[in-house]
């Protein structure tokens, strides 16, 4: 059985038993679970499961604040009268090579703001994005490498 449906039964078979089915109680019942789970660990061979989540919630988390980041990079710009916009258009080469991986990372690089995902190569190998602030192409596409996709892939594979 898949580790992770396992701890979401554990963390649902918690909320009813609490009779507390709010959020704040799965989470609770999820990270018991996980500790149940992580307990068992060699007894159901589920060491990978146990790497992932945390490199997971610490993918969210830094995806949140880049979020925030930039929300406030867009607004200052909104808000001051001089603009600071330098719009264009770049290639990514990318590492990523599934789809999911793809659909993925071109959506986070759209739904952060003063980012938006083109389009895709015809042999899926180049993402193109448009960008409202390029001070350096260069620096540009290793920051969008460094702490988008890496870290996406860390957790995908």
């Amino acid at each position: 059985m898949n580790i992770f449906l396992l701890n979401m039964i554990l963390a649902l078979s918690w909320a009813l038993l609490t009779g507390n089915l709010d959020f704040i109680n799965f989470v609770q019942g999820f990270v018991i679970g996980y500790i149940i789970l992580y307990v068992l660990r060699s007894a159901i061979g589920a060491n990978k499961y146990f790497r992932r989540i945390p490199k997971i919630i610490s993918f969210v988390l830094f995806f949140l604040k880049e979020l925030i980041k930039a929300n406030l990079i867009v607004a200052f710009d909104i808000l001051t009268p001089k603009d600071h916009m330098r719009p264009g258009i770049i290639e990514l080469e990318l590492d990523a090579e599934t789809d999911a991986e793809i659909t993925i990372l071109a959506n986070m690089i759209t739904m952060t703001p003063g980012t938006l995902s083109i389009d895709l190569s015809e042999d899926k190998t180049k993402l193109y994005i448009h960008a409202m602030y390029i001070e350096d192409i260069e620096l540009t596409k290793k920051d969008l490498k460094e702490n988008f996709e890496r870290p996406l892939l860390e957790v995908m594979r």
